[in-house]
């Protein structure tokens, strides 16, 4: 039990370092909703859409590939020089080829004919897809302190420029504080939604500054040899991530040509209060994948992945059922004018747990080299996701995206399990499981379609599943908890 106690611990270091940036970005939306009309602010959500297809597309998975090739590789220099300096020539290559096509892409993009937009488009993904190899080297040789460190400054640059330009700025000139004439055209004459993408390439570049002395210390050696075996290793992993990224933005997307720009912008706001969800399932990852790998050589390690995945639903739950339990108070992070998709929240906390599930089962293929089965199953994802999507969207509106996309994530989890079995068979309980989430989707289900706005009602169902939860599990959580 002592190996689960170390693992939860690691959890909670790892999640520290990646979950406070995204919940102070997370913070910002307020200041997004308040500051922007739904229809303006579908232009951000649009903006970084097409943002993370392009950041999968260069950077072709070979993140994963570099941890991969870190451990095995004799040659450190060779493996932080051939990595960086291919993405170095493909943000070289990108950067050359949308200014030469600059206007095709413009309207390919639909930035509203903004060649500012475009631009900061381009710079924000050069920035980060040239930061990708430092910040993988940091994580690899296990530097948190210094990971977070650059990571935070990046969050609090984004957020010091717009808490300035989209907040306080405003405030200024209406109560007529003095500002050079040069500076109130350019403020003027600038979109206020371009603001944040300012903010972002600002933050981009100061991290890519602070990465420098990592990078600068390596021989470039470039291995033309290892780079074949990298993109080898890495193509699958780019495949997956397209159809990821399909699967949590195509949705969106479509919701803005189908039914309108106002409609996108309420989903997309509302959408984001699954993010302490994602926090959950991002601390999760980055603890579990080490730990999966390092545990895979002992002779219980089955048993171990089962009981792991029995505790990420029983928590996944509490933390679906918490959010659902409080969303009246939680919904105060976004614009009142956006709360009309606040109906969407469970629906997408429910595909989000699933995929956390997902993610646990990941563990048969990659243990056992066989990662093309995790491009099928997103591919799987992303099929389901478009047809669902485009068939719907036009009768039901933005109820039938949020649907689809939890559709989509079930479905994945259960194939991924049934084929798991024949490949790697662990023998989860299923039974527990099973009761886990029905239960916590019957409280979400009673507590926000009965119950909304009674916090009484709400801490008391919390209350009671937790001291089920308590009662049922006292006899493992003692045993993990109390062994040294």
């Amino acid at each position: 039990m002592s190996t689960l106690k170390r693992f939860f611990q690691d959890t909670v270091i790892y999640g520290i370092a990646a979950v406070l940036p995204r919940v102070i970005n997370f913070l910002l939306v307020r200041v997004h909703t308040d500051a922007l009309a739904a229809d303006k602010y579908a232009v951000n959500s649009d903006f970084y859409i097409w943002a993370a297809l392009f950041a999968v597309l260069l950077t072709f998975g070979m993140e994963t590939a570099f941890f991969r090739f870190y451990n095995t590789e004799k040659k450190k220099d060779a493996i932080v020089a051939t990595t960086f300096i291919s993405m170095l020539v493909v943000a070289v290559l990108f950067v050359v080829s949308i200014g030469v096509f600059f206007d095709f892409f413009q309207q390919f993009l639909d930035f509203e004919n903004n060649p500012l937009r475009l631009k900061l488009f381009i710079g924000i993904l050069a920035l980060d897809t040239i930061s990708m190899v430092p910040f993988a080297y940091l994580r690899v040789t296990n530097r948190p302190i210094k990971y977070a460190v650059i990571k935070l400054i990046n969050v609090g640059v984004i957020v010091l420029v717009n808490l300035l330009f989209l907040r306080y700025i405003p405030i200024f000139l209406e109560e007529g504080v003095g500002f050079p004439a040069f500076f109130e055209n350019a403020y003027n004459s600038t979109s206020k939604v371009n603001f944040i993408f300012i903010a972002n390439i600002l933050g981009s570049a100061i991290s890519f500054i602070l990465l420098l002395p990592y990078l600068l210390k390596f021989k470039f050696q470039f291995d033309v040899q290892l780079l074949k075996k990298i993109l080898a290793y890495s193509w699958p992993i780019m495949v997956a991530g397209l159809a990821y990224v399909i699967n949590e933005n195509l949705d969106k997307f479509l919701i803005k040509r189908m039914i309108g720009a106002y409609e996108m912008g309420i989903y997309s706001a509302c959408y984001k209060l699954a993010i302490f969800m994602n926090l959950y399932i991002m601390a999760f990852r980055l603890g579990a994948e080490p730990f999966f790998f390092n545990q895979a050589s002992k002779k219980n390690a089955k048993n171990t992945y089962a009981l792991i995945m029995n505790y990420f639903v029983i928590i996944g739950a509490l933390v679906f059922i918490g959010i659902v339990g409080y969303i009246d108070i939680l919904k105060h992070f976004i614009n009142s004018n956006y709360w009309g998709a606040l109906a969407i929240v469970p629906i997408v906390l429910l595909a989000n747990l699933f995929l956390g599930i997902y993610y646990n089962l990941a563990i048969w293929y990659k243990l056992t080299d066989k990662t093309r089965y995790g491009m099928y199953f997103s591919i799987i994802g992303a099929v389901i996701t478009i047809v669902l999507n485009v068939w719907l969207i036009p009768v039901t509106g933005i109820m039938a995206a949020a649907y689809a996309t939890l559709i989509a994530y079930a479905s994945m989890t259960v194939v991924s399990y049934i084929i798991g079995k024949k490949h790697y068979p662990i023998n989860y309980n299923l039974q527990k499981i099973a009761i886990y989430l029905i239960a916590s989707v019957v409280i979400c289900w009673v507590s926000f379609n009965y119950f909304r706005g009674n916090f009484w009602v709400s801490t008391l169902l919390i209350t009671g599943f937790s001291a089920i939860i308590y009662f049922k599990e006292k006899k493992d959580l003692l045993a993990i908890f109390n062994k040294k």
